[in-house]
């Protein structure tokens, strides 16, 4: 069992995995030594935070030992994928791949055979969403029902979005002013509207007002942020997007939680003083990943029912 994307896994296992990611907030005793003598790899093209501590933590605290490897320090980036992932699936117990391409996750994961994580690429985040949904639950006190407003690109954390709310009808409205073309999915976005659960709005304030969630991300990637490069594709989506930034005006008198899946660009997708506004859930999204994380690894373990 892998977890590449959330569209493969059935509503059963991503509710098990949420609930048990709660348990273990209250209780992190709790499988203290499930993992003893297990190891995850971490193989990543991209650069994280939240990815790598929950993931080397994670482990750790489940009794298990974590293997960070720098794409750029390893032979991956040299020999073919399918070859090297096999050779590390000999080993590692897990691995979390973070990679550009999900073509290449989906290469990682056909070939190994150990599970595999999607640590985020082009399309999907799934293990950011497992905790954004851990993350909605503990704060409303469900899932179904909820209706969610998602604002600015529509990249890898919006896809999975919508997978989530298909899977445990949470409902998600997506207000962009450009889709990525990179993180398109049309079946996806066909399979939400015909359901009924997945929809697009020109009219935000309309949304949030109707809306129990708002969530957003930097609507330019990390690495290209500062990247020389990348300055007028920069200039333009700044132009482009700055009306779909999250502010106090904009969410006053709003009765709903805050969500960014982090890091932020504070002053552009969402003005800063938001982040500690007292509607935000941004902390504790993520606090969740760590034991969302933890919950995931249970879950591929065996451990999980």
């Amino acid at each position: 069992m892998h977890l590449v994307t959330l569209k493969d896994w059935t509503t059963a296992q991503i509710l098990e995995v949420v609930n048990t990611s709660s348990a273990l907030r209250q209780n992190p005793g709790n499988y203290a030594q499930a993992l003893a003598g297990r190891t995850l790899a971490l193989l990543f093209q991209k650069t994280s935070t939240r990815t790598r501590c929950s993931g080397e933590i994670g482990i750790t605290q489940l009794g298990g030992h974590a293997l960070y490897l720098d794409w750029r320090s390893t032979n991956f980036g040299l020999a073919d994928l399918g070859d090297e992932i096999r050779v590390l699936a000999e080993y590692v117990d897990f691995i979390v791949a973070r990679f550009l391409r999900h073509a290449d996750v989906r290469r990682a994961a056909a070939v190994s055979r150990v599970p595999v994580m999607n640590g985020c690429c082009d399309r999907y985040h799934p293990l950011q969403i497992l905790g954004d949904l851990q993350t909605i639950q503990e704060a409303l006190g469900r899932l179904e029902g909820v209706h969610l407003t998602y604002v600015g690109a529509h990249n890898n954390v919006c896809n999975s979005l919508i997978a989530a709310g298909l899977k445990v009808g949470m409902k998600v409205t997506v207000t962009t002013p450009e889709p990525e073309p990179a993180a398109a999915d049309a079946e996806l976005c066909a399979a939400g509207r015909r359901a009924g659960l997945y929809s697009t709005t020109t009219d935000l304030r309309a949304a949030l007002a109707q809306s129990n969630v708002v969530y957003t991300d930097t609507w330019i990637d990390m690495e290209y942020f500062l990247d020389p490069a990348f300055a007028a594709e920069k200039d333009r989506r700044l132009q482009l997007y700055m009306p779909y930034q999250l502010n106090r005006q904009l969410l006053a008198g709003l009765d709903l939680r805050i969500m960014h899946c982090l890091p932020a660009h504070r002053g552009y997708e969402i003005e800063g003083e938001l982040l500690d506004d007292p509607r935000s859930i941004i902390m504790a999204q993520a606090q969740n990943r760590l034991h969302s994380q933890k919950a995931v690894l249970l879950k591929l373990a065996g451990i999980l029912s």
